[in-house]
């Protein structure tokens, strides 16, 4: 179990030894990891939800892609870096391709970035795939996508699409001949238990609770929220999963969009860094009983090796350190027109007194951390997941 022992060193050094600036490296060989699969909401999409309702519009991806591959930011996110330090993925510059190539500079690795499990186009899912899609939560809602957003596709059924895909690609596995393509393009079933599951959820469900309920009956729910996360993950154990990566929330009471319109706010609501306190303080509180949980879960499932990522503590501290990190006003949105009220999201255009107002890119995207007000630019993603991962930028 060569994956089980490269994640349990992985995790004693991110879950016990964290701190923002550390310079600590880890070093990756290509190979440790043969698959990864994800589940989580917009921050980890790779094109679930733009697959099932509407494709993303420029200018998302601009940076990277240079066009919109269903991601929430400009480019890559954490997901794909993580990837690109385990070795999974080509990465050769502006100039990639969807499928991680570049047919006009030397290759590293010719394997894709995570395709969505909901994509039916170009996808390759030899070494894994992403069963995230935006708006998901980890309990079920009942709302639509249509009315505010909220995906019909939680994490109880990412963890059921999962079981199906399991079953439907080792039985067209066993079925290809090995000179088909087909076979290439779907994932080796030995592969499934030396996998890396990762997971980034969460944010959703408090969102969907500030909107709601009171605070005292999000908190209350705070624990069945838990109770739901762990039962996915001791499905997926039963399935043969073994190795886990589990990200807490991140401070979502710092996201752009929710204090852009603040004026004026009582004394205490919002904290040193212009945060909404009471927000980032019932984050606090989940991303606790998650670590609680996934201590119980180490007891409890002896052949899993979890580790539990703190993202809070990253964005916080890049949030809080922005302009010597190299970023601007870590509350900018670069992308889309937030201003006197008026919100017209990234991609969108909207008629504001008597003229027609696009909510374009900013100028110069790698000096935002905030890509649209909620999600984060690729700029900001490598710099969090190189601070989780203990390594140098590439």
């Amino acid at each position: 179990m060569e994956i089980l022992r490269f994640v349990v060193a992985w995790s004693l050094l991110v879950s016990s030894s964290f701190k923002v600036g550390s310079e600590e490296v880890v070093n990756f060989a290509p190979g440790d990891v043969p698959a990864i699969y994800n589940f989580g909401d917009s921050n980890s999409d790779t094109g679930g939800i733009a697959a099932a309702f509407f494709p993303m519009a420029a200018p998302c991806g601009e940076t990277f892609f240079h066009r919109p591959v269903g991601r929430a930011s400009d480019g890559r996110l954490m997901i794909d870096f993580i990837g690109e330090k385990l070795g999974f993925v080509f990465r050769s510059g502006s100039c990639a391709n969807r499928d991680g190539t570049d047919s006009g500079m030397p290759e590293r690795l010719k394997l894709p970035y995570l395709s969505a499990y909901l994509d039916s186009v170009g996808t390759n899912f030899r070494h894994g795939a992403n069963f995230a899609t935006g708006g998901a939560t980890i309990r079920q809602q009942n709302e639509s996508w249509f009315e505010n957003g909220i995906s019909p596709f939680p994490l109880d059924i990412q963890v059921e699409h999962y079981i199906q895909f399991k079953a439907r690609s080792a039985y067209l596995y066993g079925q290809a001949n090995n000179e088909t393509s087909q076979r290439s393009r779907l994932p080796v079933p030995e592969d499934f238990s030396k996998a890396l599951y990762t997971f980034d959820i969460g944010q959703n469900d408090l969102a969907v609770g500030f909107r709601k309920m009171t605070d005292k009956q999000l908190r209350d729910a705070l624990p069945d929220i838990v109770n739901q996360f762990a039962a996915a993950v001791q499905h997926l154990y039963q399935e043969g999963a073994r190795a886990f990566w589990i990200h807490n929330t991140g401070p979502i009471g710092c996201l752009p969009v929710s204090v852009v319109n603040i004026h004026n706010p009582n004394p205490g609501y919002l904290d040193e860094l212009g945060c909404i306190k009471g927000q980032n303080d019932i984050a606090v509180e989940f991303n606790k009983q998650l670590n609680d949980r996934v201590i119980q879960l180490r007891a409890k499932l002896p052949q899993a090796a979890l580790t539990y990522v703190d993202i809070y503590t990253a964005k916080y501290g890049l949030i809080s350190n922005a302009k010597n990190q190299g970023f601007e006003d870590p509350f900018k949105i670069c992308c889309g027109h937030h201003k006197n009220g008026i919100s017209i999201w990234c991609s969108n255009k909207a008629i504001v007194n008597g003229t027609e107002v696009y909510g374009g890119s900013c100028a110069n995207p790698s000096k935002a951390i905030s890509w649209d007000g909620v999600h984060y630019t690729e700029a900001a993603n490598l710099w969090i997941v190189n601070q989780i991962l203990k390594t140098t930028p590439p």
